[in-house]
């Protein structure tokens, strides 16, 4: 069965930031200041007309009176919400873009595409792969079948499989739930809990965090059965989140990796 295609507007961010042409420069500095974006769209009644970058801002500074119409080139890069994600990858990376406005047939702006959206993007491709393994795993392993859900879950109701993790991997994976760049966990549904299957990580530094709730992806067996991941945690004591270890005296193995590459490299 041949993939979906995902568009512009699965990704797109709707709820957008934008200035009016005839904002002042100052005004447009104190905007920005207030966002965490690194340029905004010109807007006139709705409709797009220009891009102010940071840059643009400040090679105008000295000119804080200054109407951002004046400033700006009329017309900007952009893209339309039914355009494939693919391509609007290529429009960001091709031409050196943290973002580009998304238009509709009329000109008006709806949204805002960037190039942390189109990483979240193939983050999330990678979970059905990931998640086909692990059912396919257990029904041989085990003999059983398995319904796939994608909900929200309690963190409390998880039970690790996991016995360690490393801080500074937690640290890596806040940064990346504040960004929204963070797939599902992964878990198997039991009678009154869930087996944290993957997300070990993502799920601890979320708890740090003080969430409360994750999104899943969720095995659901036909019938109930002690599975080998589950065993070997009950022999290492896990039965909530706060039993698993988190190491801070080491690296995750990957930053020792590319510690030691970084340092190779400097000889």
């Amino acid at each position: 069965m041949e993939d979906k295609k995902l568009r512009v507007e699965d990704y797109m961010i709707r709820d957008v930031i934008s200035i009016p042409g005839d904002f002042t420069v100052q005004q447009a500095i104190d905007k920005l200041t207030h966002t965490e974006f690194h340029g905004l769209p010109v807007t006139d009644k709705g409709r797009l007309i220009g891009f102010v970058t940071a840059k643009e801002l400040l090679r105008n500074i000295n000119r804080p009176e200054a109407k951002i119409r004046s400033i700006i080139r009329r017309g900007t890069y952009s893209v339309s919400p039914d355009m494939d994600l693919d391509d609007a990858a290529r429009v960001l990376f091709r031409y050196g873009l943290r973002n580009v406005p998304v238009i509709n047939e009329k000109g008006m702006l709806i949204g805002i595409i960037s190039n942390l959206d189109v990483v979240r993007s193939h983050i999330e491709r990678a979970t059905p792969n990931k998640v086909l393994m692990v059912k396919t795993f257990l029904e041989k392993k085990h003999g059983i079948s398995i319904v796939v859900k994608r909900r929200v879950i309690p963190i409390e109701e998880l039970r690790p499989t996991q016995w360690e993790v490393f801080a500074d991997e937690l640290l890596g994976r806040q940064e990346e739930i504040k960004r929204g760049l963070v797939e599902p966990i992964i878990v198997v549904q039991k009678r009154d809990y869930y087996l944290l299957v993957d997300g070990h990580h993502r799920v601890l530094a979320a708890k740090q965090m003080g969430v409360k709730q994750f999104s899943a992806v969720v095995l659901q067996p036909d019938r109930d059965v002690e599975l080998g991941m589950e065993k070997t945690a009950k022999e290492h004591g896990l039965n909530t989140l706060d039993d698993v270890k988190i190491i801070d005296a080491s690296h995750h193995p990957l930053v020792e990796i590319t510690t030691r590459l970084l340092k190779d490299e400097g000889r």
